[in-house]
């Protein structure tokens, strides 16, 4: 899968279901998330985070915000809260559409399109703080390992990236599927037998190798907890790192 197969799918996605597919939640499908519920899912995830930022000694007041892989502007709206400008990056101009439609502070934050490999639009040091969440594990490793070298680039020394990502396949039924079936019959399973719209890889990031590349890249770990729960078919992580 390259990032050309990522981009058409969450494309195809944000255009047919964007609030699901950002969020796959029971019940949500087809359009049937209500907003207000949608944009609260984002303001537990970020009021959670800034709690265990505070506990770290960390900021938890930013003046630019990068929100990687925004998709319809869940997280970004909260962070918005928290910030003087943020901005927030996807592949698929259909989130974007979405995002836009959606923003409802005033000009706060600003969409772009990014299908890029990298953040070369961007500066080094730009940001204070880079936020990811539920994006990560939807690209090919080696895209995953270069986005995250970028996230520590475009940080401003002792700026924050939040991070989360899965490390491996829990022991469940769905998760065994993950660990042990090649992607092109899962990806097959997902569009002919659950009827999605398009594909969702997921890719996992072992712990060690987490370590590695972030301090391959000027960075430190700080802390890492269980990620919240939004699965119970795969071990995720979410990380606090800062650039040294």
């Amino acid at each position: 899968m390259s990032l050309n197969d990522v981009r058409r799918d969450w494309t195809t996605l944000g255009a047919e279901d964007p609030l699901w597919a950002v969020l796959v939640r029971p019940g949500k499908r087809g359009g049937r998330w209500d907003v207000d519920e949608f944009l609260a899912t984002g303001r537990a995830d970020v009021e959670e985070t800034v709690g265990w930022l505070g506990q770290l000694g960390l900021p938890t007041r930013w003046e630019r915000v990068l929100d990687f892989g925004c998709g319809a502007g869940r997280l970004s709206q909260a962070l918005a809260a928290h910030a003087g400008h943020v901005v927030g990056v996807d592949i698929a101009p259909s989130m974007l559409d979405t995002a836009r439609r959606l923003d409802r502070t005033d000009g706060q934050i600003e969409f772009v399109l990014n299908d890029a490999p990298d953040l070369s639009r961007f500066p080094d040091g730009h940001f204070d703080l880079v936020y990811s969440a539920l994006v990560l594990q939807h690209l090919p490793r080696p895209a995953v390992d270069r986005y995250l070298a970028e996230f520590l680039r475009v940080l401003r020394p002792g700026g924050v990236a939040v991070v989360g990502l899965p490390t491996e396949a829990a022991p469940t039924f769905k998760g065994l599927i993950w660990r042990f079936a090649p992607f092109r019959l899962i990806s097959w399973a997902q569009r002919r037998v659950l009827d999605y719209p398009a594909a969702m890889r997921m890719t996992p990031v072992p712990h060690a190798d987490m370590e590695r590349l972030v301090a391959a890249h000027g960075g430190e770990i700080v802390d890492r907890r269980p990620d919240l729960p939004y699965t119970e078919d795969w071990r995720c992580s979410r990380y606090a790192l800062r650039r040294r």
